[in-house]
């Protein structure tokens, strides 16, 4: 037989899911959507500066869930530049331009501070 036994108080554990069934915690990633358009922005690569200017954010509440989306709406006839940019492309030529990832490293200061300031709300 398995038996568990815990010591301490699990009141930070509970509040913090309570809040987050209420949809604050919600609000509270509003912060980083902003920063992340701005991160993105500076860090694309710029030629006309209308991909770089072209990001956006969405917040999605689904039940039991919450996420941040950053979209970016420059496309030219139906292909997103942005993820040219990131993944590279084959050229009309016979060519193939190589892609630089440059989202994943600009989102990654942004990631990190939210996981940081979740844990600091679950163990205050």
């Amino acid at each position: 037989m398995i038996s568990v036994q815990v010591k301490g108080s699990f009141k930070n554990v509970e509040t913090f899911l309570e809040r987050m069934k209420r949809g604050d915690q919600f609000k509270a990633l509003e912060q980083y959507g902003p920063k992340g358009v701005a991160v993105l922005r500076d860090a694309t690569p710029k030629e006309s500066s209308e991909t770089a200017n072209s990001w956006t954010y969405q917040i999605i509440k689904k039940p039991g869930y919450f996420a941040i989306a950053w979209h970016n709406s420059h496309v030219k006839d139906g292909i997103p530049i942005a993820v040219l940019l990131q993944y590279g492309h084959g050229t009309r030529a016979g060519g193939y331009v190589q892609g630089r990832d440059y989202i994943n490293p600009a989102l990654r200061p942004i990631f990190d501070q939210i996981a940081a300031d979740m844990w600091k709300v679950v163990t205050k």
